[in-house]
C-alpha cells in the first residue's frame, strides 16, 4: 500500500492508495485563509497526525505528495497559492515518518493518474487541467509528460489573458486562473450573495441547481456563469491551438460542477470559432477519478 498526499491551495486530502490505484480509505480538511499565515504547521501537523493513523491499519510502503507550484530535486521551489518558498517539504516530514518520500507538482500526479486509470487512457495526445484554488496543468504525448527541462512548467494559469488585469499571487496581472480557477468562480458567487468563505462549494453548488427565474439573483448568477464559461474556454482554446490534442481532461474541483458548465463550455469554444483548426466537436472530459486524481497519481 501506499500513501497519496494531494496539497491544493485550500485543501489537504490523504489516501491510502493500493497497486490497482484505488483509493482504500481517505481524510480531508479544508485550509481556510487564516491557516495560511502559519502554513507549514498546518501542513506538516495534519499529515503526522493521518499518516501515523493510517500505518497502524495499512503495511505502508512509500507516500507520494502532489503539490501546486514548482518542485525542483524534490525542493517546493514556490507555490504561489500556499505562500510557499524554497520549502524542503520532505526533508521536515522524513524527520517524523520513517517511509520513502516523492514529491511532484499536483497537476503532474492527476494527469499521470488518468492517463493511465481515468479520461485520458484512451488518447495518445492530450491536454489535463486541474481547476481548483488555481489553475495547474500537464500536457501528455504518447503516455509521457511533456518534458520541459529542469523546472516543470505547463503553468498554463499564469498565461495572461487581461492586459493590466486582476493581481496574481505570482507577481503578474491578467493570469488566466484569476478569471478562470474555480476559486474565482466560487469568490464570485460569494460576493453576489453575500456569504463569507465557510460556505462550502457543496452548498454554492445546490445554490446554482435551484437557480430559476424566480431566484432573487437570477439573473446576476447567470451573468457570472457566462461570464466565466468564456474566460474558461478563451485559455482551452489557446492550449488547443497551440498543442492539438485529441482531447483535454479537467480535474480538480470543477469535476463536481460538470453539470452547470460543461456543455456551454464545448458549444461555446465550436460557436465562437476559437479554434484555429476548425473541429466539428470539441473533446473535453472530467476526471473519472473525480477530486482523487491528485491523491492517486502522487503513489505513481
Amino acid at each position: 500500500m501506499k500513501i497519496g498526499i494531494d496539497l491544493g491551495g485550500s485543501h489537504i486530502a490523504i489516501g491510502v492508495v493500493d497497486s490497482n490505484g484505488k483509493i482504500l480509505e481517505k481524510v480531508e480538511k479544508r485550509i481556510i485563509l487564516k491557516e495560511k499565515s502559519n502554513i507549514k504547521k498546518v501542513i506538516e501537523e495534519y499529515i503526522f497526525e493521518k499518516v501515523e493513523g493510517f500505518k497502524k491499519q495499512y503495511k505502508i510502503t512509500e507516500m507520494g505528495i502532489a503539490i501546486p507550484g514548482t518542485i525542483k530535486d524534490g525542493i517546493v521551489v514556490k507555490s504561489v497559492n500556499l505562500g510557499l518558498k524554497n520549502y524542503d517539504i520532505v526533508k521536515n516530514i522524513q524527520s517524523k515518518i520513517e517511509l520513502p518520500i516523492h514529491i511532484r507538482n499536483d497537476a503532474k500526479c492527476a494527469a499521470i493518474a488518468e492517463n493511465n486509470y481515468g479520461a485520458l487512457k484512451s488518447y495518445n495526445r492530450s491536454i489535463f487541467l486541474t481547476l481548483g484554488t488555481g489553475i495547474g496543468g500537464a500536457v501528455i504525448i504518447q503516455n509521457q509528460l511533456l518534458d520541459t527541462g529542469n523546472l516543470p512548467g505547463c503553468e498554463f494559469g499564469h498565461m495572461i489573458i487581461e492586459k493590466n488585469g486582476k493581481s496574481c499571487n505570482c507577481g503578474k496581472k491578467g493570469c488566466w486562473e484569476k478569471y478562470a480557477s474555480m476559486k474565482a468562480f466560487k469568490d464570485s458567487l460569494r460576493e453576489i450573495l453575500q456569504l463569507d468563505e465557510k460556505t462550502s462549494g457543496k452548498e454554492l453548488l445546490e445554490i446554482l441547481r435551484k437557480n430559476n427565474k424566480d431566484s432573487k439573483n437570477y439573473v446576476q448568477i447567470n451573468k457570472l456563469i457566462e461570464q466565466y464559461t468564456t474566460y474558461l474556454s478563451i485559455g482551452i482554446s489557446n492550449l488547443v491551438n497551440v498543442f492539438e490534442p485529441e482531447a483535454v481532461g479537467i480535474g480538480g474541483s470543477f469535476v463536481y460542477y460538470e453539470e452547470i458548465f460543461l456543455e456551454k463550455l464545448k458549444r461555446k469554444i465550436i460557436e465562437d470559432k476559437l479554434l484555429f483548426n476548425e473541429r466539428k466537436e470539441m473533446i473535453i472530459q472530467t476526471a473519472i477519478l473525480d477530486n482523487d486524481s491528485g491523491i492517486i497519481g502522487a503513489t505513481l
